[in-house]
C-alpha cells in the first residue's frame, strides 16, 4: 500500500486535505531549559538578525502603563569584544573566573531606558528580559542576564544614547545544567559538580505557598 494512501483517499472523497495539529514546546519545557548560561560555544556565531528576532518579542509583551520606554542595542562581531572586558559573570563562583577561557559569549543585547528609571521601568525590564530569554531558548539558544557591569565603560564603548539597565548575553550553551529542589531554609547558591554540571537550587512549591 502506498504511503498516505488512506489520507489521499479521504481527500479524494471529501474534497479537502486532512491536517495534523502539531503540538509545540510547552512553557514548562522552555522554562526548564532557560538556565543562566556562563559558557558558550565560540564556534557558533550569533547573527544580528537573530538578535533582532529576540528583541522583537518586545512588540508583543506587557508594559506597565503601556509606557514602552525600553530600548535595545544588538551587539555582535567586533563590537561584542568591546563589551567583554566590562562584565562580570558567576558572582557565586569567584574561584572559577567565569566565563572560562574559550567559552566567552560573542553576542549581547544591551537594554536601556529612554526615560528615568522608576519601579514601572523595572517591572518592564523584568518582563522584557525573561521574554527575550524564552524566545532565545525557543530558537535553540541560551542566555544570561548580566547586571554586574561597568555602566560608564559600556555606554562609552558603544556610544549609547541612553544609560544601560541590563545586558543579555546570547549564544549556544556549552554547559550542562540540573535543577535541584530545596526547602526554603537550604542554601540558594548555585554550584558546580566535579563533572562540571551547573546545579541550580529551586525552592519547592510547598515552601512557596503562603
Amino acid at each position: 500500500m502506498a504511503d498516505n494512501y488512506l489520507e489521499k483517499r479521504y481527500d479524494e472523497v471529501f474534497g479537502h486535505k486532512t491536517t495534523v495539529k502539531k503540538i509545540g514546546r510547552t512553557l514548562d519545557s522552555l522554562l526548564i531549559q532557560n538556565r543562566s548560561t556562563r559558557g558558550y560555544k565560540t564556534d557558533f556565531e550569533v547573527k544580528d538578525e537573530t538578535l533582532r528576532k529576540i528583541i522583537g518579542v518586545n512588540t508583543k509583551i506587557a508594559s506597565a502603563r503601556n509606557q514602552q520606554v525600553l530600548r535595545f542595542k544588538p551587539v555582535t562581531g567586533d563590537d561584542a569584544k568591546l563589551v567583554l572586558p566590562h562584565i562580570r559573570l558567576g558572582g557565586a563562583l569567584p574561584d572559577l573566573h567565569l566565563p572560562l577561557k574559550g567559552t566567552e559569549p560573542n553576542a549581547f543585547i544591551i537594554v536601556c531606558s529612554a526615560a528615568e528609571e522608576t519601579r514601572y521601568v523595572d517591572i518592564d525590564l523584568g518582563i522584557s528580559l525573561q521574554s527575550m530569554l524564552l524566545k532565545a531558548v525557543e530558537i535553540g539558544l541560551n542566555g544570561l542576564i548580566i547586571c554586574a557591569f561597568d555602566h560608564s565603560e559600556i555606554t562609552a564603548a558603544l556610544a549609547l544614547p541612553y544609560p544601560p539597565l541590563a545586558i543579555l548575553a546570547i549564544g549556544k550553551s556549552a554547559e550542562k545544567f540540573r535543577l535541584e529542589p530545596i526547602t526554603e531554609s537550604q542554601s540558594h547558591n548555585y554550584y558546580r559538580t566535579p563533572d562540571n554540571t551547573h546545579v541550580v537550587p529551586k525552592v519547592r512549591i510547598e515552601d512557596l505557598l503562603i
